[in-house]
């Protein structure tokens, strides 16, 4: 397995602009990646930091799915890093 860890920054005052863009479009689309497992969303107290980690089958599915998430990204966040990384355990 795979995961991708996203960190982003998003604009003051837009987190439940964000909130929303990912219930209705990036968390479905997602579900639908061939490949993907599971994800998990995160946000900071404030609403300006958000990390997502979204595990995959296969390397080959979690790059596949870094590669899309441009197209899925609102003007109003940043992506900080985003990395496509090897689960070694979980449960």
């Amino acid at each position: 397995m795979h995961a991708i860890v996203a960190v982003a920054t998003i604009e003051p005052g837009r987190a439940d602009e964000g909130k929303q863009n990912l219930e209705s479009n990036v968390v479905p689309r997602v579900k639908q990646a061939p490949g993907a497992i599971g994800g998990y969303w995160t946000r900071s107290s404030d609403g300006e930091h958000g990390t997502a980690m979204v595990v995959f089958e296969t390397e080959e599915a979690a790059r596949a799915g870094a590669d899309a998430i441009p197209s899925m990204k609102p003007d109003f966040v940043t992506f900080d890093s985003i990395e496509v990384l090897e689960v070694v355990a979980h449960f």
